[in-house]
């Protein structure tokens, strides 16, 4: 079997284009591989597997009319262990942040990802979806504080039906080709746009607030439900 070799993103492709790394952490079958194949690929199908070996999408785009190379990198399955390899994490340029809508615990892991995330890569950009809004359309009406926390872009997709999947994708795109030119304006703008439709969301619907890592995805029946039975979670 032939070797491969890791790409160098500190140099430039073939034809001249910028490279850059995104990276997906999140827990098992969170749908991180669904969420790349849902924005690179026609004919999905939907499918609740593990990632066993790692993919490497690749991606050709433009952006402020230069040719750019995507890499997302995938897991290899590794997330199984609680932790990555080093090397998933080197020269990345930007990073998404996936928990699954219909399991909590997904959710209160994602500070463990970024606190080692953080460990490798402490500036680059991370972005963070709630996956699976298609299972689960009320999680749409709450507001998580783990992203408001650390000033992440959040998303409500659905690698599903393809909702805000290629919008994610596209801002994360630009953003890590943005950090690699020493730049931050686009993400103060992606900011913006979140706060300005945060604003607009919080209008319409004001359910329930998530604490970082410490409040779950249950409903208030099913919080009832846990203090009648004396469950604590």
């Amino acid at each position: 079997m032939a070797k491969t070799v890791d790409p160098d993103y500190d140099k430039d492709g073939t034809d001249g284009e910028t490279k850059v790394k995104i990276i997906g952490l999140g827990d098992s079958a969170v749908g991180k591989s669904k969420l790349v194949e849902r924005f690179l690929m026609d004919g999905y199908k939907p499918q609740q597997l593990s990632t066993y070996a790692l993919t490497l999408f690749n991606y050709k785009t433009q952006v402020n009319d230069s040719k750019v190379s995507v890499d997302f990198w995938d897991t290899a399955g590794q997330e199984r262990f609680n932790n990555m390899h080093p090397s998933y994490y080197h020269q990345a340029h930007a990073c998404i942040l996936v928990f699954d809508a219909t399991r909590k615990v997904t959710y209160k892991n994602l500070t463990n990802w970024l606190k080692e995330l953080r460990e490798y890569r402490p500036e680059i950009p991370v972005f963070c979806c709630c996956n699976k809004i298609d299972a689960d359309p009320n999680v749409t009406k709450k507001v998580f504080g783990f992203p408001k926390k650390h000033n992440m872009p959040f998303y409500y997709v659905s690698a599903s039906d393809g909702r805000n999947v290629v919008r994610m994708f596209k801002d994360c795109i630009k953003a890590a080709v943005s950090y690699k030119n020493n730049s931050t304006d686009f993400m103060d703008e992606i900011m913006r746009e979140l706060e300005n439709y945060d604003l607009e969301s919080d209008r319409k619907d004001k359910d329930e607030v998530f604490d970082s890592g410490t409040d779950s995805l249950g409903n208030s029946s099913e919080k009832e439900e846990n203090k009648k039975s004396g469950d604590d979670s």
